[in-house]
């Protein structure tokens, strides 16, 4: 399909790490040429567009989901030095190269054409969205959800492929989210020399830590898989200078979430004299709570691999948070679903079979058309 490959192509020369108003533009331009569409452009940039289902107060919607913002680009991936100039792409051996290929312009693209192909059945609207700011916190997806988008199911078009087995695009039902936390701890400050006339922040900072160490890793069972999260001090920063009692020790801590459990790190503040907890970011992880709707997502694919004479998908857990977190938070019945595999986001040499994209956009289409 070529239409998708050169869309994908053009989307992801447009450079969008740092103000994704061009790459909006471009979709919000391709919607009014290919689609009757009711298209919206929100104040954060997010790009909404609906088709079908107009006239019935009872119609449920169903959102095809990506994002146009792409992390920084190496390098090697544009025309110019120090990521300025045009982002570089390239198609050769059934791949398209580019900063945004596989996270997730591709996708990107291959909502949009499903979108304009698909009729949605009787009491159903369809809508596309692509959002900006989802690599740093999902800040548009959190805007429009805060503007009135509430769609009842989504699929959002994140990784799945050859997550359960080789040369397959999976369901994944689930993900994990991240929390990111400091603990603080306070002390007084004196001379090295006289140590007991302070008190050693860097101490009671390792106090703490041996509090989360054992403390238990979250974990949920989502469609009768397990789901285990983690909890790891990264980073420790405290002390100036060599001769004098730390006052301030900082411990940065990674924590994946699983739906409906949190590590208890409150507790770990609380066991320790002079020891606060900040949360400096919070990804929420991700359960689809309608079983009708996951298994209709993975019928749908299951019915364009067996076309394709490929290997059947399963339902999958996937282990990065994504927009899908904010969706489910706020009451969207999630699933994600798209061409990116295992270790190509975000690389030097990132990039998106063009199949691969095909079989998505199939898988879309076809959900898209169909009652559940």
């Amino acid at each position: 399909m070529r239409e998708l490959a050169d869309l994908t192509e053009e989307l992801v020369a447009i450079p969008s790490h740092e103000d994704e108003t061009a790459a909006g533009d471009a979709i919000e331009a391709w919607l009014r040429d290919e689609t009757d569409a009711r298209i919206e452009r929100d104040d954060a940039g997010n790009v909404l567009a609906y088709k079908g289902a107009t006239d019935d107060p009872d119609a449920d919607t169903l959102a095809l989901v990506g994002h146009h913002d792409v992390v920084p680009p190496a390098d090697r991936q544009t025309t110019g030095e120090g990521n300025a100039g045009d982002y570089v792409v390239e198609r050769r051996e059934g791949r398209i190269y580019g900063r945004g290929a596989a996270d997730m312009k591709g996708a990107v693209a291959a909502c949009l054409l499903a979108f304009r192909e698909a009729e949605p059945p009787a009491g159903r609207e369809l809508a596309v969205a692509s959002f900006v700011g989802e690599e740093v916190g999902g800040t548009g997806a959190r805007h429009a959800i805060e503007e009135g988008f509430a769609p009842d199911y989504a699929v959002v078009a994140e990784g799945s492929t050859e997550y359960s087995k080789p040369g397959v695009t999976d369901i994944a039902v689930a993900h994990k989210g991240r929390r990111a936390s400091t603990l603080v701890a306070s002390g007084v400050a004196a001379h090295a020399s006289e140590p007991e006339a302070g008190e050693n922040a860097i101490y009671r900072a390792s106090d703490a830590i041996d509090e989360v160490r054992g403390l238990a890793a979250p974990s949920a069972t989502v469609f009768g898989e397990r789901v285990t999260g983690s909890l790891a001090v990264t980073m420790v920063h405290g002390g100036e200078t060599w001769n004098v009692i730390p006052e301030r020790c900082e411990v940065t801590i990674d924590e994946r979430t699983v739906p409906g459990d949190r590590a208890d790190l409150a507790r770990a503040a609380e066991a320790v004299d002079g020891v606060d907890w900040e949360i400096d970011q919070d990804l929420p992880p991700m359960a689809c709570g309608d079983d009708t709707f996951a298994d209709a997502a993975l019928a749908a694919a299951s019915e364009v691999h067996d076309e394709l004479g490929l290997d059947a998908p399963e339902h999958v857990v996937k282990p990065h948070a994504t927009d899908a977190g904010w969706l489910a938070e706020a009451g969207t019945d999630c699933v994600v679903c798209g061409a990116s595999e295992p270790g190509e986001a975000h690389t030097e040499s990132e990039s998106v079979a063009v199949d691969v994209l095909e079989r998505c956009y199939r898988i879309y289409e076809t959900l898209g058309e169909r009652a559940f």
